[in-house]
């Protein structure tokens, strides 16, 4: 993958928040957290130029990039902090005030016809068939209309996060997906299954408030 474009983006987003929260969440003094995401910034461009190019119609790039940041902090770390630790320091750096703006956006749309659409033509391209740093999904509507199931059984930051020594860090990760559906405020998000705690596959319920 080029670093040019999307990832060269999101480490200008993002950067700053990372190393900053390394400071207010995992207690680390200034000068640890400025060595760290100095660090940080080589190991993230050599993910991204071991990754392949996403097709265009995979919307899980994003999601791949996002790890390839996550890990390369997390890499350039002397001392490993605990899951639970870099939940709470993962989601802090992500949840930016753009990011903030971005999930409400999103929230108005959730449960649209141009959103089913979307995630139905996800499920059919199977991308992970081709780019195993990708994802495969089924789109599950619930059977009362009160939202759906995207179910996953490949994905890609299980993939790229096992190849880099950090499998024990992935929920880290997966707990994103209750921050950013919480930030929404369209839906409660559900979940049973993540495989990367070992699941048969991994649940993405999205059920409408009130429901």
């Amino acid at each position: 993958m080029k670093y040019t474009g999307m990832p060269a983006g999101m480490w200008m987003l993002f950067r700053r928040s990372f190393r900053d929260h390394l400071v207010s969440v995992l207690g680390m003094s200034r000068d640890e957290a400025e060595r760290v995401s100095a660090a940080a910034g080589p190991k993230y461009r050599r993910i991204i130029a071991k990754l392949p190019e996403f097709e265009k119609a995979d919307r899980f790039k994003m999601n791949i990039v996002n790890c390839a940041m996550y890990s390369a902090f997390v890499l350039s770390m002397e001392k490993r902090p605990s899951v639970e630790e870099l939940t709470d320091y993962y989601a802090a750096a992500m949840m930016t005030a753009p990011m903030r703006f971005f999930c409400r956006m999103m929230g108005r749309r959730k449960f649209s016809e141009k959103d089913i659409r979307s995630m139905q033509a996800t499920a059919a391209l199977r991308a992970a068939d081709r780019n195993p740093y990708s994802w495969n999904m089924e789109f599950l509507p619930y059977p009362d209309d009160s939202g759906y199931e995207a179910r996953f059984s490949r994905c890609g930051i299980c993939t790229l996060m096992r190849e880099l020594g950090l499998a024990e860090n992935i929920p880290a990760m997966c707990h994103l997906d209750y921050t950013m559906a919480e930030a929404g405020g369209a839906c409660d998000f559900v979940r049973t299954f993540t495989l990367a705690s070992g699941g048969p596959y991994c649940d993405c319920g999205y059920r409408k408030k009130g429901s």
